[in-house]
C-alpha cells in the first residue's frame, strides 16, 4: 500500500528540524565563525565591506590599516583626495569604483547622520553603495541586530541543503529567516559562511569530510572518500 504523503505542516517541521540540525553542527565544527573582515567600530566595517566586494578578506584587511590612517572617520573620508584614495585602494581591484562608492558613502553619513553609521536597515541601504547584503553585515556585526547575509557561500549553501530553492538573495534571506529564531540569524551566516569558503566549495564540495553529510540532499557532488575530499577541506578562508 503506498505511503501516505506527508502534509505540508509535517514537511515544514522536517525541514525546519533539519535546518536547525545543520547550523548546531556547523557551530560545533566552526566555534570560531565570526566576520572575517577586521573592524574596530561600525564605520570601518562599514567601508571594509564596501572594498570586500570582487577580492578576499585577506587583502582588505591588510590595506584596512593605511586606510583607517588616512581617513579615520566620515568627515576626513568624505574630504579625501580622489586621487590619493585610489593610489591606496588600488590593490583591491576596481579602484575607481569602490573610490566613488567611498567619497559618496562618506559624504551621506556627514550629511544624513552627523558622520555616524546609523543602526537602522532601512537608513543603510539608502546610503550610496549599500545594499542589503552589505547592511546585515553591519547590523549583525556592529549593532548586534540580527542579520542574514546572504552572499554567494551562503546562497550556494543554503540551495544545497534543501532550504529554499529561491535564487533572488532577498527572498533567499527571507526563507531561510523562517526557518530559524531571529536571534539565530547572524551566527547561522557566518555558519554558513565559513562552511562555504572551508568544505563546500563551488567546483568540487569536500563530500566526504563534510560534519553535514547525513542532513544534506546534495551529498555526492564532490568526492565521497574520506581521503580525497581531507585533501580538498581548507584550514582558513580564501587569500
Amino acid at each position: 500500500m503506498a505511503t501516505k504523503p506527508a502534509t505540508p505542516a509535517q514537511s515544514r517541521t522536517a525541514l525546519v528540524r533539519r535546518a536547525r540540525k545543520v547550523n548546531r553542527i556547523l557551530g560545533e565544527t566552526y566555534p570560531d565563525a565570526r566576520c572575517e573582515l577586521d573592524f574596530d567600530n561600525a564605520f570601518e566595517l562599514l567601508v571594509v565591506t564596501v572594498l570586500s566586494a570582487q577580492t578576499t578578506d585577506r587583502r582588505v584587511n591588510a590595506a584596512r590599516p593605511e586606510i583607517f590612517r588616512r581617513w579615520p572617520d566620515a568627515a576626513t573620508m568624505a574630504a579625501a583626495d580622489r586621487a590619493e584614495m585610489e593610489q591606496v585602494i588600488g590593490p583591491l581591484g576596481f579602484f575607481r569604483a569602490k573610490t566613488e562608492s567611498l567619497l559618496k558613502l562618506s559624504a551621506a553619513l556627514v550629511s544624513d547622520h552627523g558622520g555616524e553609521v546609523p543602526g537602522r536597515l532601512d537608513d543603510l541601504v539608502k546610503l550610496p553603495g549599500v545594499g542589503r547584503k552589505t547592511a546585515n553585515v553591519v547590523l549583525g556585526n556592529a549593532f548586534d541586530v540580527p542579520g542574514i547575509t546572504v552572499d554567494t557561500h551562503f546562497g550556494r549553501l543554503v540551495r544545497r541543503f534543501g532550504w529554499t530553492e529561491e535564487t533572488d538573495p532577498v527572498k533567499v534571506e527571507h526563507a531561510v529567516g523562517a526557518l530559524f529564531e531571529k536571534r539565530d540569524w547572524t551566527m547561522l551566516s557566518h555558519h554558513v559562511i565559513w562552511h562555504g569558503r572551508r568544505r563546500c566549495h563551488a567546483k568540487k564540495p569536500a563530500c566526504g569530510a563534510c560534519p553535514v553529510a547525513h542532513w544534506c540532499p546534495s551529498y555526492g557532488e564532490g568526492p565521497v572518500d574520506p581521503d580525497v575530499a581531507a585533501k580538498l577541506v581548507k584550514t582558513q578562508g580564501p587569500a
